[in-house]
């Protein structure tokens, strides 16, 4: 059972790693249709954050010492991981043309207040979070959990603060009461 679990660890991992570097590829903005961009080094620390995680998260994990609530969690981690990347996707599907990986607003953006984002501002960013937060419970170890997890949230609240500005300069009053009605990132919550 542990060689099966391991296998679907690794392969979520691949498939994470598969859809974020398409990601990079098909929907970073262009110079000649950004109106805006302002990444302030975000996308990197992201990516610097998520990488620093996988490998100091995986190298303190504990996945020799395996016992039945450790599976458990591990299959909890994993369904974890195939939520987080549904929701981010669903999001970004749903921004279309608006989305880009880099903190940029195109000609085509548009203040996107339904669908996911009708009670959260940044469920793209909630999908990544629940994402990390899965692949940090199948490593088996707390502090392989707190390294991973840590550090990449910080990295997303960097992100959506840099976001954020960009998005009030761009939609004003809009954004405002937008935001106003909404939660950052956990439905009534936060």
């Amino acid at each position: 059972m542990r060689i099966n679990i391991m296998q679907l660890i690794i392969f979520m991992s691949f498939v994470f790693a598969f859809s974020e570097f398409l990601l990079m590829l098909i929907k970073h903005s262009r110079i000649k249709t950004a109106k805006t961009r302002m990444d302030q080094g975000s996308m990197i620390l992201i990516w610097v954050m998520i990488t620093f995680g996988f490998t100091a998260g995986f190298f303190l994990a504990k996945h020799d010492s395996w016992k039945s609530v450790n599976s458990i969690i591990t299959i909890f981690g994993l369904l974890l991981i195939l939520i987080g990347i549904i929701i981010r996707w669903i999001a970004i599907v749903q921004l279309g043309k608006s989305f880009t990986v880099d903190v940029a607003i195109t000609d085509k953006a548009r203040l996107k207040t339904d669908g996911l984002f009708r009670r959260i501002r940044h469920p793209s960013y909630l999908g990544l979070l629940i994402t990390i937060i899965g692949f940090s419970a199948t490593m088996n170890s707390l502090i392989s959990f707190f390294i991973f997890s840590i550090p990449v949230t910080l990295a997303v609240l960097y992100r959506i603060r840099v976001e954020e500005k960009v998005l009030f300069q761009e939609f004003g009053n809009n954004y405002t009461d937008y935001k106003s009605k909404t939660k950052k990132l956990i439905p009534g919550i936060y």
